[in-house]
């Protein structure tokens, strides 16, 4: 199933179901008015919008509308929660390698995790308003899935009965500020700005067998300024899968219906080392930050700008048949002008 949240000028939208090719969609506003309200009584509401979902892919709806990714917002305009982990531990061994730190052993056995705003979610066509590019300004392509809820305490094995969606993730992050936060031993904060998420949100049957073992096995496609970034494997190199990430999270709380928990950025190695850019061979990079670290390992400093004002970073998922699965992430950076 495929669901999406079209804007109608609220806060949190109206929910539509969306066709497997994402070329239609209809309406689900007599079932839930919006995706919140479904997630909040998921075991009731989704055997009725798979319903709507098998007869929009059947053709039976007389009141199907062109899908229009640019009319949506994130599939959650707002969540009660967003916490986005780590899961790829080679990302973060090349940041701390960058700056000469060692990377601590247990971070192979203890995931990371951030707890991020989650209040102003920016639309996956929408631009990202800054106000500085001294700031570091970098993408993060990542994938999200969505919870219902979740007890305190749910083991790994359990936990994967709880992910209903997934979703693909900008965590837009703003590397010049990160050193001096994280000096300050409370984590990020001004650093990371609003993110952004897919068009569509889709449960984990629609991956078929490229969702196993709490993993999806398919490319993760970033293209900045329209040329293609990165195409890292999402299967590969993922030291913690996604119910031990959001196992993780429920560790010490529960977490309520429509908890977003993040994979962190997609990282690859290449042969047992760091990755290459594309143009020489390699799967390329899910953020800017990643090139630069493997620059300044290799070379002694950064060549690779961070992104400015009128930059444009693309995300997208392909099946293996080369169809969209979740939408495409498409956003400019502009510069903020603080409303009147």
């Amino acid at each position: 199933m495929k669901l999406a949240t079209y804007k109608n000028g609220t806060r949190d939208g109206e929910l539509v179901v969306v066709s497997r090719d994402l070329k239609k969609c209809v309406k689900a506003t007599t079932i839930a008015p919006t995706l919140q309200s479904a997630l909040d009584d998921w075991n009731k509401i989704s055997p009725q919008l798979e319903t709507l979902y098998k007869s929009l892919n059947s053709g039976d709806l007389p009141d199907t509308i062109n899908f229009e990714e640019p009319a949506c917002a994130s599939p959650l305009p707002r969540s009660y929660q967003w916490a986005d982990g780590s899961a790829y531990v080679n990302h973060v061994e090349l940041v701390r390698k960058a700056r000469g730190a060692e990377l601590p052993d247990s971070f192979w056995t203890d995931p990371l995790m951030y707890q991020g705003g989650s209040d102003s979610f920016i639309g996956p066509r929408d631009d990202i308003p800054l106000a500085s590019e001294d700031w570091g300004i970098d993408f993060e392509a990542e994938i999200a899935v969505i919870t219902d809820d979740m007890p305190m305490g749910t083991s790994p094995d359990k936990a994967a009965d709880h992910i209903k969606l997934l979703m693909l993730v900008n965590d837009v992050s703003l590397r010049g500020l990160i050193p001096a936060e994280l000096a300050k031993g409370f984590g990020f904060f001004q650093s990371k700005p609003s993110s952004a998420f897919s068009p569509v949100a889709v449960t984990p049957d629609e991956l078929g067998h490229a969702w196993k073992d709490g993993r999806v096995h398919l490319p993760l496609l970033s293209t900045l300024n329209g040329e293609l970034f990165g195409k890292p494997e999402a299967g590969e190199d993922m030291t913690f899968d996604f119910p031990t990430i959001v196992a993780h999270a429920a560790k010490t709380r529960p977490l309520g219906a429509g908890t977003i928990v993040g994979s962190g950025t997609v990282s690859n190695k290449l042969d047992g080392g760091p990755g290459k850019h594309v143009n020489d061979g390699g799967v390329g990079y899910a953020c800017i930050a990643e090139v630069r670290m493997i620059e300044t390992i290799n070379s002694g400093s950064p060549q690779t700008p961070f992104m400015k004002f009128g930059d444009t970073i693309s995300i997208e998922m392909l099946d293996k048949e080369g169809q969209s699965i979740f939408g495409r992430i498409d956003q400019k950076v502009v510069e903020y002008s603080t409303p009147q």
